[in-house]
C-alpha cells in the first residue's frame, strides 16, 4: 500500500523519498483505521523502511520520520449497567448451595462497594472488621483503604462464610470451589461474573462494570442526583461525588510534591557527585 501509493510514473523513486512523503502517507492512513489496525499499519512501515535503509534503497534512515499511535488511556468512561440487570445476575445465584452463596456475596461485593475484580480477589478473612462495620480493601500500589460495610454485604458474607465456605488453612474470603482450596486470583473473580451473566442471559461484562445505579451511594441519592460521568472504579461507597473529586485532587497534590522532592533529590546528588 506504501509503495503503491509513493509510485509516480510507474516506478517507485525510493533516493527520492522524504520524511514529509513518510509522514503524510501515515497520517492519511491512519485518519480511517482503528487503534490495532493503525498499530499493526505503522510496524510494518517501520520494517519496510529499516529494511530499505540498509539494503541501500533510501540514502538515510526514515524510521523516525514514522509517527507513534496515540495509546488514550481511558478513552470513554464504562457505560453503568441496568439496575434490572444488576438483580438479574444477582438473582441468577442459587444461595441453597457454596458456589450460590459465594458468588452472590462476591457479585453483591463488586456491586455495592465498586471494587475491582483484583481488590475482591486480595480480601482476606482479618479484613473485615465485624465490630465496626468496616472491610479493608487492598488496592493497587499496595494500598489500603478501609471502607464501610453495608448491612446486605455483610450479611451475604456472614452466609457464605458461615454455611458456605468449607474449612481451610487459606485466609482468603472466596475460594475456589475445587482443590486446591485457595484463594480465588482477579481471573476467576471475572469468570464468576461471566457465569452469572450466561446463567442470567446477558451479555457478558468485566467485573468492573458491576457498578450500578443499585450501587450508587445514598448520598448521591439523596441529593437527587444521578450517576455523574466519573469513573465508578475510583468511587467508594461511602463518598458522594464531591468527596471524589476532593479526594483525587489531594491525590494528585501529593503525588506532584513527591514528584518535586524526587527531583530536588536526584539534583542534589548529582551536583554532589
Amino acid at each position: 500500500m506504501f509503495v503503491t501509493s509513493m509510485v509516480v510514473g510507474g516506478e517507485m523513486d525510493w533516493a527520492a523519498l522524504t520524511a514529509r512523503d513518510v509522514t503524510r502517507f501515515v497520517v492519511k492512513e491512519c485518519s480511517d483505521r482503528g487503534g490495532p489496525s493503525a498499530r499493526n499499519m505503522v510496524a510494518a512501515l517501520r520494517s519496510l523502511l529499516r529494511f530499505a535503509h540498509v539494503d541501500g534503497w533510501t540514502p538515510s534512515g526514515l524510521v523516525k520520520a514514522v509517527p507513534s499511535v496515540a495509546g488514550w488511556q481511558a478513552r470513554s468512561l464504562p457505560r453503568w449497567v441496568a439496575a434490572d440487570d444488576v438483580r438479574r445476575l444477582l438473582g441468577s445465584c442459587d444461595r441453597r448451595g457454596e458456589r450460590g452463596r459465594r458468588d452472590y456475596a462476591m457479585l453483591l461485593m463488586l456491586v455495592r462497594l465498586g471494587l475491582r475484580a483484583g481488590e475482591v480477589a486480595g480480601m482476606g478473612l482479618d479484613d473485615i472488621d465485624w465490630r465496626a462495620g468496616e472491610v479493608v480493601v487492598h488496592g493497587k500500589g499496595r494500598s489500603a483503604e478501609r471502607m464501610p460495610l453495608p448491612n446486605d454485604v455483610g450479611e451475604a458474607l456472614a452466609d457464605y462464610l458461615r454455611e458456605g465456605r468449607p474449612v481451610t488453612v487459606s485466609r482468603s474470603v472466596f475460594l475456589r470451589l475445587l482443590a486446591p482450596r485457595q484463594g480465588l486470583t482477579p481471573t476467576g473473580v471475572t469468570s464468576v461474573v461471566y457465569d452469572a451473566c450466561d446463567r442470567a442471559g446477558l451479555d457478558r461484562i468485566g467485573a468492573h462494570r458491576q457498578a450500578a445505579d443499585a450501587a450508587w451511594p445514598p448520598a448521591s441519592r439523596a441529593h437527587g442526583g444521578e450517576p455523574e460521568s466519573v469513573s465508578y472504579t475510583h468511587l467508594r461507597a461511602h463518598e458522594t461525588v464531591l468527596d471524589l473529586v476532593c479526594r483525587l485532587l489531594l491525590e494528585k497534590k501529593k503525588k506532584t510534591k513527591y514528584k518535586r522532592y524526587r527531583n530536588n533529590n536526584t539534583l542534589t546528588t548529582t551536583q554532589t557527585k
